[in-house]
């Protein structure tokens, strides 16, 4: 069963939302123009985006942490390809930040020239597809699938929003060279926090002393995350996500499905 037109449109080879970004706007940002303080997140869906989205704001916002400043993650550091809130990219003050889905072939050209910064995060495929199919449930924006069989056969087809995750985490290790590029795990953001912290705090050049390593930590962590409004999504949720269904954040660990009909983890 393919997915639902109203659902995702086919582009170059990959799947987008139809009703939060066009086939003109994906072309046009061949030409975005690249500043070299530019970080972008990329990421395929349900694979740590909004927690290295917070890691990125906490380490360069002190504002961000110690909670002065009441400003969404989506503004912190905005989607590329699904400009929501209809900000100005081009004016935007330096450092920007975004976060996308995009494949490495239809990011802008001038990534390509190695001096602006690309944070890649990938996460076990089991993990995203179970993550995936709950996030299906409680977004208004996709297709809700009732049976995870049915999902997990459009997931591994690629017939599904950001298409194959195959695709996606081969097409940007096997192009790392084209990019300047720190590839990060979900498993290891899990398993060392404070040492992936670290590592992008390296890879971005970013110095902070112990004090301030110590509240980006802190503040970083899942439970801390979920808890804090601006961090999570959940005021998104009139427009984005079903209010009353759950939360966009839901474990921040190893997912596992659990069949109703035999109760076997899978």
């Amino acid at each position: 069963m393919e997915p639902s037109e109203e659902f995702v449109f086919k582009h170059k080879g990959f799947n987008f939302q139809p009703d939060l970004v066009t086939p003109e706007y994906i072309d046009s940002l061949e030409d975005f123009e690249i500043r070299d303080s530019d970080v972008f997140i990329v990421t395929y869906p349900k694979s740590g985006t909004v927690w290295t989205q917070n890691i990125l704001s906490l380490i360069y916002h002190e504002g961000h942490r110690d909670g002065t400043e009441n400003m969404e993650i989506i503004d912190r550091v905005p989607w590329l390809e699904y400009n929501i809130h209809n900000m100005d990219y081009v004016h935007r003050l330096s450092p920007r930040f975004f976060a996308s889905h995009l494949p490495y072939y239809l990011v802008p050209r001038d990534l390509r020239n190695r001096r602006a910064k690309v944070i890649y995060v990938a996460r076990n495929p089991k993990d995203v597809a179970v993550s995936y199919f709950h996030f299906s449930k409680l977004s208004v924006k996709l297709e809700t699938i009732p049976d995870f069989n049915i999902f997990l056969e459009r997931f591994l087809a690629g017939r599904v929003l950001a298409g194959s995750w195959l695709d996606h985490v081969r097409g940007w290790t096997t192009h790392r060279d084209d990019f300047n590029i720190l590839f990060l795990t979900f498993e290891e953001m899990k398993k060392d926090l404070r040492g992936a912290v670290l590592k992008i705090c390296k890879f971005l050049g970013k110095q902070l002393n112990e004090k301030e390593l110590d509240t980006v930590v802190e503040n970083a962590t899942f439970d801390k995350m979920k808890t804090d409004p601006r961090a999570n999504y959940d005021s998104m949720q009139s427009n984005l996500l079903e209010r009353g269904k759950g939360h966009f954040l839901r474990k921040g660990y190893h997912e596992r499905y659990h069949s109703p009909e035999d109760n076997t983890v899978r």
